[in-house]
């Protein structure tokens, strides 16, 4: 069987008011602030004349309002609607959802004399970063990185079985800042910077096979 390779372009959904408050939100949800709205607009433009095979998005509103926009805008005779999955969602971060971004990294990081997530992916990874803040997680529910993978993988394999994807074409992705931090981290060979968040409604490119898949463009804005 001939291996298909097609283009997955990630998006990160646009700005919310979780965003401007600073705060985690990996399965909790907060609504798109107008400049959010305006960024996914701008981001559809520049999409516009792309036609996507497919399209996918995590089941948060976040996420699928970015995908309206952006399919709603599109002129290439593009798929009108996203499939939706769970998988695809950023990292759950249990006890620290909706909590303050940077005291909660410092409850994960600073007992290991890191108390920064930059300080943390520095020295060890995004993956070390997950488990050491389900490590602080009182009830212990936050992801792991393992457990992490275990799911994104099925989300991975569930775009890869899609049947309307064939070789060549380009499949529309949106997703959040720590989902694209984690294929980046995983798939980039380490040509990227991971210790910062890729601007919301920035555009990432991969490319995607059955055995393999390859960073090739990161946080373009």
């Amino acid at each position: 069987m001939d291996v298909i390779t097609f283009n997955l372009y990630v998006v990160r959904h646009g700005q919310t008011y979780f965003n401007v408050y600073n705060r985690l939100q990996g399965w909790s949800d907060a609504p798109l602030t107008d400049k959010g709205i305006s960024g996914a607009e701008k981001t559809a433009e520049k999409l516009a004349n792309m036609h996507f095979t497919a399209a996918y998005c995590s089941d948060t509103t976040r996420a699928m309002k970015t995908a309206k926009i952006i399919l709603d805008k599109n002129t290439a005779d593009s798929v009108k609607e996203p499939t939706v999955s769970s998988y695809l969602r950023g990292e759950f971060y249990g006890y620290y959802e909706g909590s303050d971004l940077e005291q909660s990294w410092y409850a994960a990081g600073a007992p290991h004399g890191l108390p920064t997530f930059k300080d943390i992916v520095s020295k060890y990874s995004l993956g070390k970063a997950m488990d050491f803040l389900k490590e602080a997680d009182p009830f212990h529910q936050a992801e792991s990185n393992e457990e992490y993978w275990k799911r994104w993988d099925q989300g991975l394999d569930l775009i890869r079985k899609d049947k309307n994807i064939h070789d060549g074409d380009d499949v529309l992705l949106i997703s959040h800042a720590n989902a694209v931090l984690g294929l980046v981290e995983r798939f980039g060979e380490g040509k990227y910077d991971v210790t910062e968040p890729p601007a919301n409604g920035s555009l990432t490119k991969l490319e995607v096979s059955d055995d393999q898949v390859k960073v090739t463009d990161y946080n373009v804005q």
